[in-house]
This record gives structure tokens, sequence and C-alpha cells, in this order.
């Protein structure tokens, strides 16, 4: 998780909110994950490989393939007219193929017309560009178009009688064209001759990790972020806990290749652990293989932590603290803890973190392993021992700019189920909402903005002094402050507890505004969605809850997040709780049909059939939540 500036306040009241959960934040110590380093020469003295193919596009060409791609994206999506058209742009795509994955908008072009291509025409352009691999894959621009080729294959994997024999015909002569498969092993088996090579340069890398997935037949969430934000730098890249994988099917001959390339990370271990590059490419086989090949999976984190474990020894205890500490190795281990199965991290714990936990949650980078460890917690057992490590220094952790680490260990309680009630009352205490029993209903602010009640309200109190009871006007007359991301997650995984009740009755104390700005902000708004999604919360509790937002229906409808919670609500209302909500939005009806939001809610909603005929709106409501009742029923079943 993120990391905050450490906290000025000696009495450690206020707590740094952190950045996005798993990755570096401004002033953490711990770097973004961009590449720096430049591209390495290769090895052992050789040249790259002459070009066969002129590198420049002239102004012409460019021209002529930026109007083609303009005309496939207006022509109709099926038809013959638009197959010739696509074949016609790609057969002149493959003459220049390197000079337009080697040009920065005629990659960008080229990447899009790979989305159009058939099987047949893309074979040809990958192989004219496997003609000069190293060149291509190692240029900053080239090397998106060989993700952009790869990222193609679950489409076109699915026509494997098409994919069996390609041939083609040129000039009267007629010569045979590598299929899809053999294409893609053929690439492996580059990459894997020169393995160093390819992982340890930063552009090829990425290459590298895209043909890993491809060859395993899963997509990673946050490679396919990381591809499409190479040219998009506002692109948000996901965090490992929020990626989502998507499986395809792939041949057999992939699941062998993906085995013989990751055996190539057991004869340089070293470099893959301390080489910030090609560490990656690690980090990437190892998610890959825990899901198609968990053996060898597992062998390779064997591999890892024997390595680190066999360092010199370090004098506070394991040699692979050290490794913690460090910005690249502790990247990894935080993927070998994701993936390692439960004796294992049980092992791994008792001989590496135990009696480390508290040293290791207040250090800059190590505290992002220890998260890790807890993300990967699925017993009681392992859970109980950290728990009674850790638990004591939580005001402490937080204090020092760390809330990840605490946001990691209620989410470990709210999936193992243990330890519930204590973590919460920890938590009250850190927050200082503990004493007097009256302030346990403003800890939902407190927990959402990461502040200390004295620090949230303003309040000066001296040392040692009785804490003051909580007052009801001074906490409705303040505006609710910024949520935090990681504030979002902590109430999130508290309204998951199985006794979620005083966080719903901390949440019942909002005003209408206070309750309106959390539904609005972009952390916030995922609240709402747990007090809707959480099986903890009961409808009446729900109601309870959301009977605030009265009112507010219009302003929740014109904002962005907001919208979509009011969507959420909608969804799970009942018909009179519908008739209510369309009413309080069709006194507004205009305003709302000429808001970029509002219009998307008034047609959910069906405002105009509601504000006009009434009885149809009826019906047609009736029948919804009648279809809602019986697929309920049918899912509990």
């Amino acid at each position: 998780m993120g990391l905050g500036p450490r906290s000025p306040h000696k009495d450690r009241r206020r707590f740094p909110a952190g950045g996005k959960p798993g990755r570096g934040a401004r002033g953490s110590g711990r770097p973004a994950s961009g590449r720096q380093r430049q591209p390495c020469p290769p090895p052992d003295g050789r040249s790259e490989p002459a070009l066969d193919a002129p590198l420049h596009l002239s102004s012409e060409a460019l021209g002529y393939f930026r109007r083609a791609l303009s005309a496939l994206k207006e022509a109709p999506e099926t038809g013959e007219e638009r197959e010739l058209m696509v074949h016609n742009v790609l057969k002149e795509a493959e003459a220049q193929a390197i000079a337009l994955a080697t040009h920065r908008t005629g990659s960008e072009m080229l990447q899009e017309l790979l989305g159009f291509s058939p099987l047949k025409p893309l074979c040809r352009v990958w192989a004219a560009l496997r003609s000069n691999l190293r060149f291509v894959a190692c240029h900053r621009s080239g090397v998106h178009v060989l993700q952009s080729a790869l990222l193609q294959l679950p489409r076109l994997l699915g026509s494997r009688a098409e994919n069996e024999e390609v041939e083609e015909e040129e000039d009267g002569k007629k010569g045979s064209l590598e299929t899809l498969e053999e294409l893609v092993q053929g690439l492996a088996s580059e990459v894997c001759d020169d393995f160093l090579f390819y992982c340890g340069d930063t552009h090829s890398s990425f290459v590298v990790r895209t043909l890993l997935q491809v060859l395993g037949g899963t997509l990673l969430e946050s490679e396919r972020a990381r591809h499409r934000g190479s040219q998009s730098p506002e692109t948000q890249r996901a965090p490992p806990r929020e990626c989502k994988p998507t499986d395809f099917e792939v041949p057999e001959s992939f699941l062998n290749c993906l085995q013989d390339l990751s055996s190539c990370f057991l004869k340089d271990i070293a470099v893959f652990i301390t080489d910030k590059i090609s560490s990656f490419c690690l980090q990437v086989a190892l998610q890959i293989l825990h899901r198609k090949l968990p053996q060898f999976c597992a062998h390779l984190c064997n591999a890892v932590i024997c390595y680190l474990s066999n360092r010199n020894s370090s004098a506070d205890g394991s040699p692979l603290l050290l490794f913690l500490r460090d910005q690249t190795s502790s990247r990894l281990l935080e993927q070998v803890l994701l993936v390692l199965e439960p004796p294992k991290l049980w092992s791994l714990f008792e001989d590496h973190f135990q009696g480390q936990l508290q040293i290791l949650a207040a250090h800059p980078i190590a505290n992002f392993p220890l998260q890790r460890l807890l993300d990967a917690i699925t017993t009681p057992e392992l859970l109980s021992s950290v728990f009674e490590e850790l638990s004591p220094a939580l005001e402490a952790v937080l204090a020092q700019g760390h809330p990840g680490v605490v946001v990691a260990l209620v989410g470990a309680c709210r999936r193992v189920g243990t330890h519930q009630v204590q973590v919460l009352q920890l938590l009250l205490e850190a927050f200082h909402c503990a004493e007097p029993s009256s302030r346990q209903v403003a800890c939902v602010p407190l927990f959402a903005t990461l502040m200390a009640y004295e620090v949230y309200y303003g309040l000066v109190e001296e040392e040692g002094a009785v804490p003051a009871e909580h007052q009801v006007e001074m906490a409705t007359a303040r505006a609710l402050g910024e949520v935090s991301v990681l504030g979002s997650l902590l109430l999130q995984h508290l309204l998951h507890f199985s006794a979620p009740g005083l966080i719903l009755r901390s949440l019942g104390a909002l005003t209408g505004p206070q309750l309106l700005t959390l539904a609005q902000s972009p952390s916030g708004s995922h609240v709402l969605d747990a007090i809707l999604t959480s099986p903890s919360v009961t409808r009446k509790q729900r109601r309870r809850v959301l009977k605030t937002l009265k009112g507010q229906y219009v302003a929740l409808a014109c904002s962005r997040h907001g919208s979509r919670v009011l969507d959420v609500i909608w969804g799970g209302a009942a018909l009179g709780a519908r008739k209510e909500i369309a009413a309080e939005l069709g006194e507004r009806n205009q305003e709302l049909i000429k808001d970029p939001f509002g219009h998307h809610v008034a047609r959910n909603v069906a405002l105009t059939t509601f504000l006009k005929r009434r009885e149809a709106w009826e019906q047609q409501q009736g029948a919804v939540a009648k279809r809602r009742r019986i697929l309920n029923s049918i899912l509990e079943d």
C-alpha cells in the first residue's frame, strides 16, 4: 500500500492515508513500476542483425494507413467488402511491417489494424516482424505491436481448423506460411535462446511477460493495463490484489513451451531476484504457473526462497529479512507470498517472519511484503499467530504512515472469520473513539479519513486529560472529510464482518449531505456498495441507512460516482421505494435530462413513462421485481 509522510504530531493522532494499495506513493521510498534502464547491448559481442526491410515510413504511406484505418472504423462490421478492405490494407502493412512498427504513429495504427485482422494476414505480418525480432522487441514503439499481435490469440485460436494449414500464392509461386501455433512456438524458442537479454531489456521484457500469459492461456488484468497505459500516461495501474485474470483455451504444446520457458529462470535465479527489470518477468511467470502448472510454480518458489535464505545472515535474524527491505527483491517476494500453498506459507512464517512483524510493519519497504503475507492468510492458526504479534502495534503502525498493513490485517480477519471483535476494538482505541462510548458513533468518518478523533474535529486536549464526550451538534455541523482509498477499504472490510452493527449505526448517524458526500466520492462510493452487497447487512439495516439519502437523489443522480450508487440502490429497491425515488427525481426531470450523468439515471428509472403513464410504469416495474424474485429463488436453491 502507498505511504504518506510521517505524522508531524508527537502524540501520533493523525494517520497518513497513504496511496493506492500495493503501489508506491510519493515520498514512500517505494519506486513506481516504471522502467528507466536503457536497452542492454547484445550479449557475447554479437551485433544487431541487418535489417532487410526499409525503416523509413513516408508521409504518403502514413497518410494511406490513416485513411484506411478511418474507413475500416466507419465500414459495416461484417460483409465481403470489409473483408477485402482488411486484407488489402494488411497486405500493404506486411510489406512495411517493420517501418510501421517502429514509427510512433505508425505503431499505434498497426496495433489497431491487428485488432481487425483475420488469422492469415496476422500471421503474415507477424512473420515479417519476426525476421528482425530483436530490433522490433527492443524498440519503444515496436514492442507494443508485438504485444498487440500476441494479445489477438484469444480471439484467433478459436478458429483451429483455419489455423491448421495456411498457404499463400504470390506471383504464381506457392509458398507455405507458418501457422499461428508455430509462430508462437518459434517466438518462444527465440526468446528462450537469449532469455536473459529479452528479460533484462526495458522494452523486450514486456514481450516476455505477454508471451508467458499467452502460453499459459491467462491474461492478467494488471498486465493489460500496463500495455494500455504505455501510450496513456494517465491510465492507472491495477494493484496485484485487484488483478482479474481472463482464461482462454490454448493447445497442449503451449503449456509445454511455458514450462520450458519458465525453466530458464532457474538457470540464473540470482539475476531474476535482484535485477529490477528481469524480476517483473519472474513475477508474471509465478502468477501464470500458479494457475496452470502449480507444481512447477511451487518448485520455482522454493528456488527463490532457498537462494534468499542461504545468503549472508543478517545480524537481526533470517537472511531473507535483508531482501524484504530491498526495493527489487521485496516485490518478487510479495508475489511468492501470494502463490504459496498454506503449508509452505506457514513454514515461511515460522522460519523467517515470526518475531519480526512489528519491525517489518515499521519499515518503508518491508511493510509491503508483510501486507501480502496478510493477504495470503487463509487459516485460523496462522492468523492467530500473526494477530497476537501484530495487534499491539496497531496505532503505532498507523502513525508511521503504513495504514495498508492495518487494512490487510482487517481484511484477513474478514476472510478467515476470526478476531473480528478484537480488531474492531483495537481500531476504536487507535482512532481514540473507544472511550467515552458516545464517541463510537463517530467511527465511520474517522476510519474513512484515517484521522484520530481529536484531529478530525479539531479538538485540543491536554496530556492525561479525560477525553470529552461526543457532541452530536459538532458532528452534524462538520462536513465529511476527504475519503481516502485505504479508509474506504477499511470500512468495506468492516461492513463484511459477521456483526457490522456499530459501523451501520455510525453510518446512520451521518446527515444527508454527509452521506451524499460519501456516495459521490470515488473511494467512498464503494462503501455504499458494501452496504448494498454485504450478506451481513439485513434489509432493515440497509433501509435505515439509505433513508438518509431521501431528498438527495437528484444530486446523487447528477454525480459521476453517485449516479452509479443510485443505479445499484434502484436495482435492489422494492416497488414502494422505487416510487419514492422516481417521484423525487420527476420533480426535476429537465435538470436530469440535461445532465451528462443524470440523463442515464432518468432512462434507467424510465422517468418519462413514470410522469406520463404511471399505471404502465407500475406494471413494468412489478414485472421486473417478479423476475428478480424468481432469479433470486433459483440462485438460493
